[in-house]
């Protein structure tokens, strides 16, 4: 493809997740001609529309990250900007120490500037410790360092267990102690390595987010649900020529002379350039023929699994606590990771029925596979009872409904941003290829959109995308810096 982006070239995307589909996207906007190729019978990925006693929810991601344009801007462009909404309420809490607290203000990822900000959730011990971040020497994170290890040197582990762990947890479904600072928590990082003292480092990005004045909300959702955003974006792919073949996984990628050629399901197809948009293990498989480095690389790549259990009630039974849910801290020994009060949370899921309220819960972190080896009635029963525990609720459900996410979600270890360095430095050397997705650049929506951009730019000759997004990841989630 060129770099002017006015070819007529055939681009083939293998994917049609929410990074696969916004590159279709953008890569119409350049004049190519797409096909996009989906394993499964539906386009979406991650992102997945459903219902429950009548009422339209999302059966997994639920909300995406505002402060940044790719997500939002997409939506508007996918003809869904009269159905952005945000959340009706951003309150939520702890389930920690036995009772529901709420959450603390003023920290990043959990990291206060202050001890005084997490009073109430941290034990007098554990405040006490905070304290002493500004007496202690300098910790060097060097080219990396772990989140949760980098966190407990300087004010503790209570703040990690407590805190760190569950606001982590919520988007890598990982473990604090291994997850890389530099990728999950870039703005963090950076703090780590200006200033001497972490508490001093979070103030400093406070101040920073303060004078920046960022107005808007947070995060952002849409009337119906975050699971129609690819439906919408692939109809716009559709009503622009592209072609979306589903039910048609691709089994192999072989360069030739001028191009590619794709195998997939019985049906071969050339393209002038291929962007592969998979989960790490399959996009190894592709291309392990044309860059074994690279799929050395990839096969690397970790994936943990969880489950969200959905849940609807009578309005008139279920009595729920105001806010939009609750995190759940590991060291608490729960079994629920979290729990949303989407009928608090989204206007639109209460205003489809009134009379009900519908919530949800997830189980699962990376290594945690007993839990998901139980059944549906056993995950929903589990969940009943660690709501009745920190809510009261004790209500018989009128629906409930169980989505599992096997190897959902990528983990970010120490080192994961010079693997993403490789593998594109790999990938570099084959013209006409590029790869996006949770697997690289940060494992939200915006992210997502961020890497399958960079992918249409890498190919029309313009590197300055890939590289930014390589050196700096998309944070996933936002930290509650200024807040």
């Amino acid at each position: 493809m060129s770099a002017t982006g006015t070819s007529t070239q055939h681009v083939v995307v293998i994917g049609a997740g929410i990074a696969g589909l916004a590159a279709a996207h953008r890569l119409l906007d350049r004049g190519a001609r797409v096909t996009v190729l989906e394993a499964s019978e539906r386009v979406g990925g991650k992102l997945l529309p459903g219902e429950i006693a009548g009422v339209r929810v999302d059966l997994g991601a639920e909300s995406m990250l505002a402060r940044r344009p790719e997500a939002v801007g997409l939506a508007r462009e996918a003809g869904l900007g009269d159905r952005l909404q945000p959340p009706s309420t951003a309150t939520a809490s702890l389930w920690t120490r036995g009772a529901l607290r709420p959450m603390p203000k003023g920290h990043v990822m959990g990291v206060p500037g202050t001890a005084s900000a997490l009073a109430g959730v941290l034990s007098e011990e554990g405040l006490a410790r905070i304290e002493r971040d500004a007496e202690l020497p300098r910790t060097e994170v060097g080219d990396d360092v772990a989140v949760g290890e980098y966190v407990a040197a300087r004010v503790g582990r209570e703040v990690v267990d407590r805190l760190v762990e569950p606001l982590l947890g919520g988007v890598y479904a990982g473990d604090a102690y291994r997850i890389s600072m530099r990728s999950a928590v870039p703005q963090l990082f950076q703090a780590a390595r200006s200033h001497a003292s972490l508490t001093e480092g979070v103030r400093a990005l406070q101040a920073q987010a303060a004078a920046g004045g960022q107005a808007g909300p947070v995060f952002m959702g849409i009337r119906g649900g975050i699971g129609t955003l690819p439906l919408a974006v692939a109809d716009a792919v559709r009503a622009r020529g592209g072609e979306i073949v589903t039910g048609a996984p691709a089994d192999a990628l072989r360069r030739e002379p001028g191009g590619w050629r794709v195998m997939a399901g019985g049906r071969e197809l050339r393209a002038d350039a291929v962007v592969v948009a998979v989960p790490a293990p399959v996009a190894a498989r592709l291309l392990a023929a044309e860059s074994p480095q690279a799929a050395a690389e990839l096969r690397t790549v970790e994936y943990a699994s969880m489950a969200l259990v959905t849940l609807a009630y009578r309005r008139a039974e279920a009595r729920l606590p105001e806010g939009s849910g609750f995190l759940v801290p590991p060291v608490d020994g729960r079994t629920i990771k979290a729990s949303t009060f989407a009928s608090n949370k989204w206007g639109w899921i209460a205003e489809e029925d009134p009379g009900v309220v519908v919530l949800r819960t997830s189980v699962g972190r990376h290594g945690e596979t007993e839990i998901l080896r139980r059944d549906d009635a056993e995950l929903v029963e589990v969940s009943r009872r660690d709501l009745k525990e920190a809510t009261g609720l004790d209500a018989t459900p009128l629906e409930t409904r169980v989505t599992r996410w096997d190897d959902g979600l990528p983990q970010y270890p120490v080192g994961h941003h010079a693997r993403v360095a490789r593998i594109r430095e790999h990938v570099s050397r084959l013209p006409g290829l590029a790869v996006c997705g949770a697997p690289y650049d940060g494992v939200g929506i915006p992210a997502c959109i961020a890497s399958a951009y960079a992918a249409v730019d890498q190919l029309g000759g313009d590197l300055s995308a890939v590289q930014e997004l390589t050196a700096h990841p998309v944070q996933s989630l936002h930290g509650g810096a200024g807040e």
